[in-house]
């Protein structure tokens, strides 16, 4: 029995003699095309959109998108890797007509073009608006880490520059001390052995000088600086480790797990996040009222506050801060508030009334105080304290009050919210492999993510959609088929 086998390379073949031939029918790379020709890539903000009389001629911009996009949806980022596409792949082939642009004109294209790429993803929400994708109703916010174009040795904060600058002097004192022995014992070679201590010293100097240098940089704002990408900043991810990158947002539509809306930040926690991405998700989805949930994390007075004013209803779990708690005390959560008589019941029964009111890290405070603690029979499971026990209050604490309800009256929401972030997060890093950044700098990580997060989206759309449905929600008919 023989093995299969291939053609000859020599046998002649007659292929088809249109490009057109080699794309099916009902190829989404044809939905791409058809996409990309709907949009008004001039008001979008896209340059060459109209090609002036002058100068040689440039690239199509819907080319080079049709690229992006293209690219992005099938895993490949790198402009040199999609420049090899654009000569080996017979769907980019068809998708550009056989251009062929060099790398540096397809990262240009990324580069300048920010603004006007994280357009085309709303456009493409405004897409799936139009198919009744989302729901509008509920959204999960959440955030992940994602790598920088920066390791973590080029990342210093006032620990590791201290250690460095005192392990450069142990060295220096250590090579000093080798060149008096040197001096001293002058052996046959100590001018070669003098020479190669000489320059260890004056690399170990140089290098100390630079790391003074940063030291000096380092300030009550900025705690830690990259030297690759001056935006990136080290932060604690999942399992433990460390991750030297951006925080990446994205709020989920509950309907189809459709992202509703993106943002990046290079804050490492997620406690003033909320509001933005919320309202980012309301605009998006273009709803007068949304429900939006998300983890302890985004517990914050103001954001919710924020969030209340521009009818967005928050769910969000309050963490158990109290120091009191960690030392088994009897923590706030423990006091009752009754808000008709502006008082706080103590487990005891008696009640804390306001004192006084005083700003605090920008926070309104009101401060109530028990008035006689010491003969309570519940004191040392209370305070610690000689005195009274004082409880704080912020100015829009009962906007928490009321949240805090609504996330008892509805334990099946939090439940939803993992679940809701998960999935695209978990196809983003995993089948896509997207858990680093390719560019430098707040703004075109921005850019990048939204391409991301578009590349998920419209994964998603070829299977939630009919083809036929596709191409008529952008204007093309497709013939019956036989």
């Amino acid at each position: 029995m023989n093995h299969r086998r291939g053609l000859d390379r020599h046998q002649t073949l007659l292929l088809p003699e249109r490009l057109e031939d080699y794309i099916a029918a009902d190829n989404s790379v044809r939905f791409l095309d058809a996409f990309v020709a709907d949009l008004d890539l001039r008001a979008l903000g896209f340059a060459h959109a109209v090609v002036q009389n002058t100068g040689a001629p440039p690239y199509d911009p819907a080319d080079l998108l049709r690229l992006y996009l293209y690219g992005y949806l099938h895993r490949v980022r790198s402009s040199r890797l999609l420049e090899a596409e654009c000569q080996r792949n017979v769907e980019m082939l068809w998708l550009l007509g056989k251009l062929a642009p060099d790398h540096k004109t397809i990262a240009d294209f990324r580069k300048n073009h920010r603004k006007a790429l994280q357009g085309v993803a709303r456009q493409f929400t405004v897409l799936c608006r139009k198919l009744e994708l989302f729901g509008g109703q509920l959204t999960g916010i959440d955030g992940t880490k994602l790598s920088a174009v920066n390791s973590k040795d080029a990342n210093f904060n006032e620990k590791k520059l201290k250690e460095l600058i005192g392990r450069a002097d142990a060295r220096i004192a250590e090579y000093l001390r080798q060149l008096d022995q040197a001096d001293a014992a002058e052996p046959a070679g100590a001018q070669s052995s003098r020479a190669e201590l000489e320059q260890k010293i004056a690399a170990l100097r140089e290098k100390q000088d630079w790391h003074e240098e940063l030291r000096a940089q380092l300030d009550a704002e900025q705690k830690q600086i990259s030297t690759t990408d001056a935006d990136a900043r080290r932060m604690r991810a999942g399992g433990g480790g460390s991750v030297v990158g951006f925080n990446a947002q994205a709020a989920v539509d509950a309907k189809h797990k459709l992202i509703a809306a993106a943002d990046v930040t290079n804050e490492e926690t997620d406690v003033q996040q909320l509001a933005n991405v919320a309202r980012q998700a309301k605009e998006n989805l273009a709803v007068d009222q949304l429900e939006v949930v998300a983890d302890q994390g985004y517990y914050n007075n103001s954001e919710v506050s924020v969030c209340e004013q521009q009818h967005i209803t928050a769910y969000v779990s309050k963490p158990d801060t109290s120091a009191n708690t960690r030392q088994g005390l009897f923590g706030k959560r423990r006091f009752t508030y009754d808000a008709t008589r502006d008082v706080y019941v103590c487990p005891a029964g008696q009640e804390l009334t306001h004192r006084f009111n005083t700003e605090e890290k920008g926070r309104q405070l009101r401060y109530y105080r028990a008035r006689d603690c010491r003969s309570c029979a519940l004191k040392k499971q209370c305070t610690r304290n000689q005195g009274n026990r004082t409880i704080t209050r912020e100015e829009d604490e009962a906007v928490m009050d009321a949240m805090a309800a609504r996330v008892q009256a509805h334990p099946e929401k939090m439940k939803l919210r993992k679940a809701l972030c998960e999935h695209p997060f978990g196809t983003l890093k995993r089948w896509f492999g997207y858990t680093y950044f390719l560019v430098k700098g707040l703004e075109k990580v921005r850019c990048e993510w939204s391409l991301m997060t578009l590349a998920y989206n419209l994964k998603r759309l070829l299977k939630l959609v009919s083809f036929e449905q596709l191409m008529a929600a952008v204007g093309v008919k497709v013939p019956q088929r036989a």
